[in-house]
């Protein structure tokens, strides 16, 4: 099979005259760390400070009626993509380097070099929707190889008490009419679903702790809560 990417939602294959030369190879990103030395004592100390992005390349080529135009627009870009060597994966990517289409149009190859963020998700895992009727937990499984920091909208009333693991981390203040919130674990950041408009004061927390571990995970309250969604619950390095 033809090699391919998906930028976006959109396949390669859809861009006229566009060839996929190779594909990058399937990594893992590199651990930030600080290394620091002390007189009068024997090695080092390794603090890990996460992993960082990194870049993948690859070679395209052009065929029989190409566009160029088509094929310069297409990568003028950032956002999600997908490689055919893992088509259930994608990543965040932004393309920082210049592309050389001179070099693409006169001998029909070029470079392209995507910045990578160091995390992969699950292109076939859906929205988990949980309607609350009388219970107080639910359970949500990550299906990766490392800790996600999900992205959850809450619908409620009034103070919710939330934990994950048994380990109280939020009190979301809902008032009293029925409403919704999207805590985006990974941006720190709670907002109205429907405006956009910013509901930090509403959030006293600590979204550093609340991480999904691999397999499952337990996620209660105490409050008045009618449903759960949660989107990002897998992730991969």
């Amino acid at each position: 099979m033809r090699n391919y990417i998906i930028l976006n939602g959109i396949s390669s294959e859809t861009i006229t005259g566009l060839l996929i030369q190779n594909l990058p190879p399937i990594s893992k990103p590199k651990q930030r760390v600080n290394i620091e030395e002390i007189d009068g004592r024997d090695g080092d100390i390794v603090t890990y400070l996460g992993y960082g992005a990194y870049d993948k390349e690859f070679k395209i080529g052009l065929f029989g009626n190409y566009d160029v135009d088509e094929v310069i627009k297409y990568f003028n870009s950032s956002g999600t993509v997908t490689f055919s060597n893992e088509e259930d994966k994608y990543y965040n990517y932004q393309i920082l380097d210049q592309i050389d289409f001179e070099r693409l149009i006169r001998f029909k190859e070029a470079t392209v070099k995507m910045h990578i963020q160091p995390f992969k998700y699950s292109n076939v895992e859906s929205e988990k929707t949980f309607t609350i009727t009388n219970q107080t937990s639910i359970n949500i499984r990550n299906n990766g190889n490392f800790i996600s920091k999900p992205v959850l909208t809450i619908t409620g009333t009034g103070t919710i008490n939330l934990s994950l693991n048994n380990e109280q981390l939020f009190v979301i203040d809902l008032g009293e009419t029925s409403t919704s919130i999207v805590l985006d674990i990974n941006n720190m950041n709670a907002y109205n679903p429907t405006t956009n408009a910013y509901m930090n004061r509403e959030v006293t927390g600590n979204y550093d702790n609340f991480v999904l571990n691999v397999g499952f995970n337990t996620i209660s309250w105490s409050g008045t809560i009618t449903k759960i969604e949660i989107q990002n619950y897998s992730r991969w390095i």
